[in-house]
C-alpha cells in the first residue's frame, strides 16, 4: 500500500454512507436515482454546461491527457453518461471505435447515440460484460460516488485493463475548508438546482442536482478512495487536486 494511505474499514466498502436525509429522495433510494437520471438525460448536457461555466469539456479533455490517453489506446468510460467524456477521449485516440462507453440508464446512453452510435453497453460498473485484459485505459467521471462497493468495483476495473494500463476518476470533493464548504454548498446545493429548474423547466433536474451535492457532501474521504484502489491491486495510485475541489484520481495495473 502507498506510504501515507491507511484503510478506514467502516468505509472500505461505501463510496458513502447511506444518505439520512430524504428531501431529493424517497425510500427506494436506487430505483429514484435510476428515474432521475432516465427523466433528466435530455438537459445533462446543457447543466453541466452552464455548472462549469462552459470549461468542462476543456478541462476532460486535459485531465485524460494528464492520466496519459493518447492515439490509438482501446479505452473504456464508465458511467458513460450523455458521453462528455468519451468525447474528448475519442478526440485523443482518434476513432470513436476504440472508445466504448457504458452506463447503467437507458434514457443517458440515447442521448450519447446522438452523436457515436456505435460502442455503448447497458451495464454496471461493479460487474463489466467484458474479458480480461481488453482495455488500455479506463475513465469514470463523476461517477464514482454513486457506485455501491468501491473496491469491487476498482477490482472489475483492475480485470479489464491490460498490463500497464490505467485509470482515471474524476470527482467532485467536498472541500476541507470551511469557507470553501460554505462557498461549494451554496453553489451546487443551491444556486445550480435554481438555474437547472429555471433553464429546463424540470423540477427532476433541480431534484437531480440537489441529489449531486447530497452525495458530494457525503461521500468518503480522498484518502479512503486511494487506499481501495491500492488493496485492489492498483500501484502509482495518486491524487491530484484543482481548485480544491476537483479530484483526478490516477493508478497503474
Amino acid at each position: 500500500m502507498p506510504e501515507g494511505i491507511t484503510a478506514d474499514p467502516e468505509y472500505s466498502m461505501m463510496p458513502q454512507p447511506p444518505l439520512r436525509r430524504y428531501d431529493v429522495l424517497g425510500v427506494n433510494r436506487q430505483e429514484d436515482v435510476a428515474g432521475l437520471f432516465e427523466r433528466t438525460a435530455v438537459h445533462y448536457d446543457w447543466i453541466c454546461w452552464v455548472m462549469s461555466f462552459g470549461s468542462g469539456q476543456l478541462y476532460r479533455r486535459q485531465a485524460l491527457a494528464r492520466a496519459g490517453l493518447s492515439k490509438a489506446m482501446r479505452a473504456l468510460d464508465v458511467a458513460t453518461g450523455t458521453g462528455l467524456v468519451a468525447r474528448v477521449a475519442v478526440d485523443l485516440v482518434g476513432s470513436a471505435q476504440r472508445v466504448v462507453g457504458l452506463d447503467p440508464c437507458r434514457g443517458m446512453l440515447m442521448e450519447t447515440r446522438k452523436w457515436n452510435p456505435s460502442a455503448l453497453v447497458q451495464g454496471l460498473g461493479e460487474t463489466l460484460p467484458f474479458r480480461r485484459d481488453c482495455f488500455d485505459f479506463i475513465s469514470n467521471g463523476y461517477g464514482l460516488r454513486h457506485v455501491p462497493d468501491l473496491e469491487g468495483t476498482f477490482r472489475e476495473y483492475w480485470r479489464v485493463l491490460k498490463p500497464g494500463g490505467r485509470i482515471l476518476l474524476l470527482e467532485i470533493s467536498r472541500p476541507r475548508s470551511r469557507s470553501g464548504l460554505h462557498l461549494t454548498r451554496w453553489y451546487l446545493g443551491k444556486l445550480v438546482p435554481l438555474i437547472a429548474r429555471i433553464g429546463t423547466g424540470s423540477q427532476d433536474a433541480a431534484a437531480l442536482m440537489k441529489y449531486f451535492w447530497e452525495t458530494i457532501a457525503a461521500c468518503v474521504p480522498p484518502e479512503v478512495i486511494l487506499s481501495a484502489l491500492a488493496r485492489s491491486g492498483f500501484r502509482e495510485v495518486e491524487r491530484r487536486v484543482l481548485f480544491g475541489i476537483l479530484s483526478e484520481y490516477v493508478a497503474l495495473k
